[in-house]
C-alpha cells in the first residue's frame, strides 16, 4: 500500500467503507481492554511472592546493626537498604534517603518544601510573583500534574532522542531566575522510551541557572527495566551525581528511584539520591513528618533481592514476560501503518511506553474511536503540560499490563482507529 497521501479521494473513501465495516466487526464483539496506565501485568506481580515471606517471624526483623524495625528509628532508612539503592544508582550510601513506598510522593515533598520554605536559604517559591518549570515534552503526566497542583507555570521542551532540547535549556535557565527546576525521567523516558546521551548529562551537569534554587529533578524510574538482555541491546546512562560533582554543581540534581515497578508498585520503597547538602535539607523537614517509613518493608526487600545481581536477575524475568508484548505493539505497527505516512512510532529497549505520533489534530479522535471499540488508551495529550498537545498528535501506548492475547485485539484496534481517522483527515483536506 502506497501513502496515504498519493491516494485518490475515491480511493479513500472506498478504502474508508472497508476500514468502517473491519472496525464495526471488531466494536460488535464487546472487548474491554485497559492499555491507559503502565502497570505491571498480574504475572509480574506475582513474581515478587518471595517478598511477602522474606521477613515471617519476630526473631526476623532485626537489622544488622541491631535496629528493630517494629519499632520507630532511622529516620532515613536502614543501612541494608541505603546500600542496596547506592548499588543501584551507583552512588554511595550516605548519598541515599530511603522513604515510603512510592517516589511521587518524594517528588511531590521535594517540591513543597520549596514552595513553602525555600532551597539553600532562598526565598520560598510560595513568596515570589512567579514560578517555573521546564517540562521536556511529551513527558510524564503526574510530573506535571505535581507543578500544576502548585500553581507553578510549566514551559515546553521538545525532547529528541538525545534528550531534551539543550540549547533551549541553557538558554531559559541562563536568562530567566523564576525557572526554578526541570522534569527529566532519563533513561527509557516516559513515553518514547529514549535515554539521554552522554552529551546531555554532562550539559545537564554543567548547567548555570539563575536561579541559586535551581534543581534537576532526575526521575530515574526505569533506570533497570531492560527488555533485553544483551549488553547491545540495554541503554546505558551517564551517572548525573558523579557528572555534577566534576562540574562543581553537587547541589544541582534530586535523583529519585523506587521499586514500585520491580516488586509491588503499591507496596515498594523509594528513594532520593542527592548531595550531602540537599539530603540534610530534606531530613530536617522530614523530622517535622514523620518519625521513620516502613523499616519492615525496606527490610523484607533487601532480604528478598539480597543485592544488586539479585535484582538484575529479577529484571529480567520482567524483561522476559515484557519483551513479546512490546514485539508484539510493534510488530502490528510496521505491518499496518509501515509505509503509510499516517503515523511514527518508537522503538524502545526499556521501559514500559511506546510513544506514537499520528497526523496533526488526530490524536483525540483517534483515542476516542478506539474507546468505541472497548479499548481505554491513556488520554491524548496527556503527555504535555495542562493536557495541551499543541499538535494533537501524540499517544502513549502503554502495553504492559493486558495478556498476549488481549494484546493482538488491542492493536488491532488501534490501527484501524487510526486509518480511519488519518483517511477522515485528509478527506477534509481535499
Amino acid at each position: 500500500m502506497k501513502p496515504y497521501s498519493e491516494l485518490t479521494k475515491e480511493e479513500l473513501l472506498a478504502l474508508k467503507a472497508e476500514l468502517d465495516a473491519a472496525f464495526e466487526d471488531v466494536k460488535g464483539k464487546g472487548m474491554k481492554l485497559d492499555m491507559s496506565r503502565g502497570k505491571p501485568a498480574t504475572v509480574q506481580l506475582d513474581m515478587a511472592e518471595g517478598l511477602l515471606s522474606a521477613v515471617s517471624s519476630n526473631e526476623e526483623v532485626y537489622t544488622e546493626n541491631g535496629t528493630d524495625c517494629r519499632n520507630y528509628g532511622l529516620l532515613t532508612g536502614i543501612p541494608e537498604a541505603k546500600k542496596l539503592f547506592a548499588d543501584i544508582c551507583e552512588v554511595e550510601p550516605n548519598q541515599v534517603i530511603v522513604y515510603g513506598n512510592a517516589s511521587l510522593t518524594v517528588m511531590f515533598d521535594a517540591v513543597a518544601r520549596s514552595y513553602t520554605h525555600g532551597i539553600a536559604g532562598c526565598t520560598p517559591w510560595s513568596k515570589l510573583d512567579k514560578v517555573k518549570f521546564l517540562c521536556p515534552v511529551p513527558g510524564y503526566d503526574r510530573h506535571f500534574s505535581i507543578t500544576e497542583y502548585f500553581g507553578i507555570e510549566m514551559i515546553n521542551v521538545p525532547m529528541t532522542p538525545e534528550g531534551p532540547d539543550m540549547d533551549l535549556v541553557e538558554k531559559l535557565v541562563a536568562e530567566d531566575d523564576s525557572i526554578k527546576g526541570i522534569w527529566c525521567v532519563p533513561k527509557y523516558s516516559n513515553p518514547q522510551g529514549y535515554t539521554y546521551s552522554d552529551e546531555t548529562v554532562r550539559r545537564f551537569a554543567a548547567l548555570k541557572p539563575a536561579a541559586k534554587d535551581f534543581r534537576i529533578f532526575w526521575d530515574n524510574a526505569y533506570c533497570i527495566h531492560h527488555l533485553y538482555e544483551e549488553a547491545d541491546r540495554q541503554d546505558q546512562l551517564l551517572n548525573i551525581i558523579t557528572e555534577c560533582e566534576k562540574a562543581g554543581n553537587p547541589d544541582l540534581v534530586y535523583e529519585f528511584v523506587s521499586t514500585s515497578k520491580v516488586s509491588y508498585p503499591g507496596a515498594g520503597v523509594a528513594a532520593m539520591i542527592s548531595s550531602e547538602a540537599n539530603l540534610k535539607e530534606a531530613e530536617r523537614h522530614m523530622n517535622f513528618q514523620i518519625i521513620s517509613h516502613d523499616k519492615l518493608n525496606q527490610l523484607r526487600h533487601v532480604r528478598y533481592f539480597k543485592n544488586l545481581d539479585g535484582v538484575k536477575a529479577h529484571m529480567m524475568k520482567h524483561a522476559a514476560i515484557m519483551r513479546p508484548k512490546f514485539e508484539t505493539v510493534l510488530q502490528v505497527l510496521e505491518k499496518e501503518l509501515g509505509g503509510l505516512g499516517i503515523g511514527e512510532w518508537t522503538k524502545p529497549n526499556g521501559g514500559y511506553f511506546i510513544s506514537f505520533d499520528a497526523m496533526e489534530g488526530c490524536a483525540k479522535k483517534i483515542v476516542a474511536k478506539a474507546k468505541e471499540a472497548g479499548l481505554v488508551m491513556t488520554g491524548a495529550g496527556a503527555t504535555y503540560p495542562y493536557g495541551k498537545d499543541p499538535k494533537d498528535s501524540n499517544i502513549r501506548i502503554a502495553p504492559t499490563y493486558p495478556t498476549p492475547e488481549e494484546l493482538a485485539v488491542a492493536g488491532n484496534i488501534f490501527v484501524l482507529s487510526v486509518k480511519l481517522v488519518s483517511i477522515e483527515k485528509l478527506l477534509e483536506n481535499r
